[in-house]
């Protein structure tokens, strides 16, 4: 395929997903909704273009289906494409002359007869179009090309509506399906392609060391918290592979920090593995970091560094043992809002039904299914108090204890002992006792919502793993552990990969500078036995965000220490951008 080639099923590609982006927030306030129904499947096939038979919900819709995600919505998409070819190709075996007319008759025996019947009433209304119904002779063709028209207006008007809102813009969540990649591994031989690959080649770096590896910290829950499933690959081998999913997101804290949970990967045997890391808001290059924790390499350390739309690829052969997954975001674009800029207004929360009973309102209900799906650690459905405690621990620093969830388990609706998405929405309504609402406004504002709920301060996220032949297991750490291995492994990460300078004047504080396509980091070591403050320039780069957010700045680096000095993003991903940072020595002490 010719880059022309490829350019052009690149540009196809976005269109397609636009169009479901379109379709899918005019009826729901963000991709993270669920469908619910046939009905509001139907609605969402409409707007997108589509003009769906009740044989094509029903395929779709089965009497076991509960709920349909953004994901399942596009994938019924591709596979079902506008019908005027088949009607056409269905009224004309009744035109026995081919003078593109058939007879009132056989058109009302042929809509209320067979197929999706079609009652008098509707068929009527079909009739009473004189453009394509005269003299008793109907014109199909007019009839098929007006039913087309139809279903793109309907299209053009979401489309025309997603662009027009900024609003949608920003609630950009879904992540697009694609398949595990297809690409060599760096070193040794390329291992077998996970089912259905699709994915260009990534770029892996592996790079391995005899530092002592890093300590293990206790998990806060059981591995049982991966959604776990297998996939048989259909290729002349005939090869299983084994998937585990977790979610997470990045929170922006009051200091600016960037937090997430960090997880553990833990494989029974040598496997060849596919990981991916999907982020759900377009706003920075965020990317886990994995660090391998094996008896014979306990310092594999890779980012992920191919990008698939915003899908982030590994692929690659890992030995059994544990392994780190250490989602990253740089915080160039992920910023706190001066106050000045912070919107005074505010939506309800909960209001008085007719009866005087309080509810939720219907905006707060979205952004609660929002808040549950970014909780809901391993997928199903369903939180356990160890996800339910991930959410206490944020919010007020204290966990809820088991007596106390078996008190839930009487009062809301549980299932296996693990809250259900309604169960949440009832105890979050209990929160507001008599009107007063600031318990909730702590919930929300603590999720990285505004008072609109609007979500500017998160960004959610989810990591697949495909393996061959294995079942793999992950596990969330707890939060005041992770971002202390974040830290270590970033730092590892910067020197392994980065060129090295002596910073002028000092000979024992050394600058390390990684250059990625996409990213440069920076990480000062300071072998001295003195503190030493190092004074950082932007001002001569070209085209770049720092995630310091300034051009000028200052870094205190303590004795015999080391520290990240900034991370920079393009600001334009489209335009060349340069960095060209200078680095001086201010004082020593």
């Amino acid at each position: 395929m010719s880059y022309l080639d490829s350019s052009e099923v690149a540009d196809e590609e976005e269109t397609f997903y636009m169009q479901c982006r379109a379709a899918f927030l005019s009826v729901f306030r963000s991709s993270l909704t669920n469908i619910s129904s046939k009905k509001e499947l139907c609605r969402v096939l409409q707007l997108a273009g589509r003009n769906p038979s009740q044989a094509t919900l029903d395929k779709y819709w089965n009497p076991g289906t509960t709920h349909m995600n953004f994901d399942d919505f596009c994938e019924i998409l591709k596979r079902e494409w506008k019908t005027e070819n088949d009607l056409m190709g269905i009224f004309k075996k009744l035109d026995a002359n081919g003078d593109g007319y058939i007879t009132q008759s056989q058109v009302e025996k042929l809509l209320t007869t067979g197929g999706d019947k079609m009652t008098p009433e509707e068929v009527k209304a079909i009739f009473s179009l004189s453009d394509i119904n005269r003299d008793d002779r109907f014109n199909y063709a007019e009839f098929c090309r007006q039913l087309v028209s139809t279903a793109e207006k309907c299209q053009m008007a979401s489309l025309e509506k997603l662009q027009s809102d900024a609003k949608l813009k920003r609630q950009n969540f879904g992540s697009h399906p694609d398949s595990p990649p297809k690409a060599s591994v760096t070193s040794g031989s390329s291992p077998p392609q996970p089912p259905e690959t699709t994915w260009s080649d990534p770029e892996i770096t592996l790079r391995k060391g005899n530092s002592r590896p890093l300590s293990r910290p206790s998990s806060a829950r059981s591995r049982r918290s991966s959604l776990s499933h297998s996939v048989t690959a259909t290729s002349s081998v005939s090869k299983q592979w084994y998937r585990s999913c977790v979610r997470g997101s990045f929170f922006l804290e009051e200091d600016g920090a960037i937090s997430s949970l960090q997880y553990q990967l833990h494989l029974p045997q040598t496997s060849n593995v596919s990981l991916s890391f999907v982020t759900h808001l377009n706003f920075d290059k965020c990317k886990p970091l994995f660090s391998g924790d094996t008896e014979e390499d306990s310092t594999l350390l890779c980012f992920t560094s191919t990008k698939d739309k915003e899908k982030y690829i590994w692929r690659g052969q890992l030995k059994a043992g544990m392994y780190y997954l250490l989602p990253f975001s740089s915080g160039c674009r992920l910023k706190k809002r001066s106050r000045k800029n912070v919107s005074n207004r505010s939506v309800e929360l909960v209001y008085k039904t007719d009866t005087g009973r309080l509810d939720l309102t219907r905006d707060f209900r979205e952004a609660l299914s929002e808040i549950f799906y970014m909780i809901d650690l391993d997928g199903n459905g369903l939180l356990s108090l160890e996800e339910y405690n991930f959410l206490e621990l944020m919010i007020s620093g204290e966990e809820c204890k088991m007596g106390t969830w078996a008190i839930c388990k009487d009062n809301f609706d549980m299932r296996e002992n693990q809250l259900t998405k309604q169960g949440f929405m009832e105890l979050t309504l209990m929160e507001a006792t008599d009107g007063d609402t600031d318990d909730l406004w702590t919930l929300v504002e603590t999720m990285g919502y505004n008072r609109m709920l609007e979500l500017v301060e998160a960004c959610p996220f989810q990591i697949d793993i495909l393996c061959e032949s294995t079942q793999p297991s992950v596990q969330p750490l707890r939060l005041d552990s992770g971002s202390k291995i974040l830290n270590q492994a970033l730092q590892k990460s910067i020197t392994l990969e980065g060129a090295v300078k002596q910073l002028k004047g000092q000979d024992n504080v050394l600058i390390y500078t990684y250059r990625g396509e996409h990213r440069v980091s920076s990480l000062i070591v300071n072998k001295s036995n003195q503190k030493v403050t190092v004074r950082i320039n932007n001002k001569h780069n070209s085209n770049c965000c720092s995630s310091r957010g300034l051009n000028v700045f200052a870094i205190e680096v303590p004795a015999r220490t080391k520290m990240v000095c900034q991370h920079v993003l393009p600001i334009n991903e489209k335009q060349d951008w340069t960095y060209s940072c200078v680095e001086t020595l201010l004082s020593s002490k």
